[in-house]
């Protein structure tokens, strides 16, 4: 997501939406490995061990996001890793500067939806298929693990073998590390469900066979 669809040059400024995520606490590790200045949006308990992680932490529940990262950033970030979707979708597209870039990889707001996913899906690619219609430098796209692998599966497995060694080179020499945010044997993993659904941790919740 970084390299490969936004990318990212040094000195850049992203934002990382859901920052304090297992796949956010990620990024903003790799973002930092490729000197990227980062905003993180999360809610405020999370605040401060974002600052610890050198993110500048923005709350998500902000009626004026897309406002309060402008005054971070007066002429727009460079590139947006998008989890929500939905309406932070739109605010995200007005964060970016000339030539940025919007990738999306979740629709984290319709999980709580008890109906199909297809349509809200369908509904953000064509959204961003009408935004890339636009002439003025922005690309935004939706990232799946998979993509390519039908079209061009030579191609796929070669990106995949170099994107996993520089990535497990990254953990075995310390760069970047797995955030965990507790440890629960599988004996408790109903407690460790209710923690880790609870959005209150920062991190991971691991169980332990």
């Amino acid at each position: 997501m970084l390299h490969r669809k936004a990318r990212v040059k040094r000195g850049q400024t992203i934002v990382v939406h859901g920052a304090n995520s297992g796949v956010g606490g990620i990024l903003v590790q790799l973002a930092h490995h490729a000197d990227l200045h980062i905003i993180g949006t999360a809610a405020p308990h999370h605040h401060d061990a974002l600052r610890a992680a050198g993110v500048e932490p923005v709350d998500y529940n902000d009626q004026d996001l897309a406002g309060r990262v402008r005054q971070l950033a007066p002429r727009g970030v460079d590139a947006i890793f998008d989890n929500v979707g939905g309406p932070v979708m739109f605010a995200s597209y007005r964060m970016l500067g000339p030539r940025g870039a919007l990738v999306c990889y979740v629709i984290a707001s319709m999980m709580k939806d008890t109906g199909s996913l297809v349509r809200p899906f369908m509904k953000a690619l064509a959204q961003l298929a009408i935004w890339n219609t636009l002439p003025n430098g922005r690309t935004a796209t939706f990232y799946n693990v998979w993509s390519g692998y039908g079209l061009r599966p030579a191609t796929f497995r070669s990106h995949l073998r170099e994107d996993l060694r520089r990535v497990f080179g990254l953990l075995a020499n310390g760069t970047i590390t797995p955030n965990v945010a507790a440890r629960y044997p599988l004996a408790e993993a109903s407690a460790a469900m209710a923690l880790a659904e609870s959005r209150t941790v920062y991190g991971k919740v691991i169980l332990v066979p």
